[in-house]
């Protein structure tokens, strides 16, 4: 870990709430606000961020699964994310969430007409801005935990 976790606290704690707590706390806030108010289907938005924790490479996020109501996405899942080109596992809106989060955190410059004119076919302008915003997130919050150390010492809270 790249960061001093006094003994007894607790290392994401710590960092995001009492080290900056005028941006961590809302950094939190945000990223709390992700997993309880998206629209999206669980695939769609597991998918992005599923792609989004691989290319972070934060230990904590690729082992963790969003559950709503019950329901997490089946086994296997993480691995047809890795391989959202060929699975047959996906649906179209699907596929484009892991695209579109895969191109976002690596190719921004080059996401053109092309790719929104397909992304339009499945996804509303409201549902592209919630994705954009969702995905900023975690990748925000998945290399900051990763690139400090904090991924291999912490675990997420439940939701």
């Amino acid at each position: 870990m790249r960061i001093d976790i006094p003994e007894g606290k607790d290392p994401v704690g710590y960092v995001w709430g009492e080290m900056v707590p005028g941006i961590g706390i809302a950094a939190s806030k945000l990223s709390l606000a992700v997993y309880s108010q998206s629209t999206l289907a669980l695939r769609e938005f597991e998918a992005a961020r599923l792609r989004i924790a691989q290319i972070n490479g934060c230990i904590v996020c690729m082992d963790w699964r969003t559950e709503r109501d019950g329901e997490k996405v089946e086994d296997g899942f993480f691995e047809d994310v890795e391989n959202w080109r060929t699975t047959d596992a996906f649906d179209a809106r699907t596929r484009l969430a892991a695209e579109y989060a895969e191109r976002y955190a690596l190719d921004h410059h080059n996401l053109d007409d092309e790719f929104f004119a397909r992304f339009g076919e499945h996804y509303s302008q409201r549902e592209l801005v919630e994705l954009s915003m969702s995905i900023g997130s975690w990748i925000v919050s998945g290399r900051l935990n990763h690139v400090l150390g904090l991924d291999a010492v912490c675990a997420l809270p439940e939701l």
